[in-house]
């Protein structure tokens, strides 16, 4: 299996509000950057849509390291969120649908085909990567 780094970034100017997002993926000496954006959004929908948009490119199974920022997208992995939400029927602890649920069901189907590891880094800090995918979700924002 081929190993891919992927760092991802997601944005809002208000929350909601126009919204964009970044990934970068990297591959031995390549390199892609990607970033898209929407009109109307929040910036949790923007962390998934990040990650979404960084597996999306791969054509074959790989895997993946995937570096993220957002609590809410690491924490729904390394904490087990998305398997209670699986058992539940895509309700919560609280007993209510799940927030986002196109997009984690997007992203869930995903990770099917490759072996996902994810990583929290530290938002606006000396992560170069990081802050290049800050940069590729606020030119999203612009996009949108």
């Amino acid at each position: 299996m081929k190993e891919v780094e992927l760092y991802t970034d997601g944005a809002c100017s208000g929350n909601p509000g126009p919204g964009g997002y970044g990934a970068i993926l990297f591959y031995g000496d390549h390199q892609k950057e990607i970033s898209g954006g929407e009109k109307m959004t929040t910036n949790n929908r923007m962390e998934i849509q990040a990650v979404i948009a960084g597996l999306s490119t791969l054509k074959e199974p790989c895997k993946v390291n995937i570096y993220s920022d957002s609590a809410y997208v690491v924490n729904c992995f390394k904490n087990g969120w998305i398997h209670n939400w699986l058992k539940n029927g895509w309700r919560n602890s609280k007993k209510a649908p799940v927030e986002n649920q196109d997009l984690w069901k997007e992203l869930w189907e995903l990770m099917q085909m490759h072996e996902v590891t994810y990583i929290k880094v530290k938002g606006h800090s000396d992560n170069k990567w990081n802050n290049r995918c800050d940069e590729l979700a606020r030119a999203g924002i612009k996009g949108a």
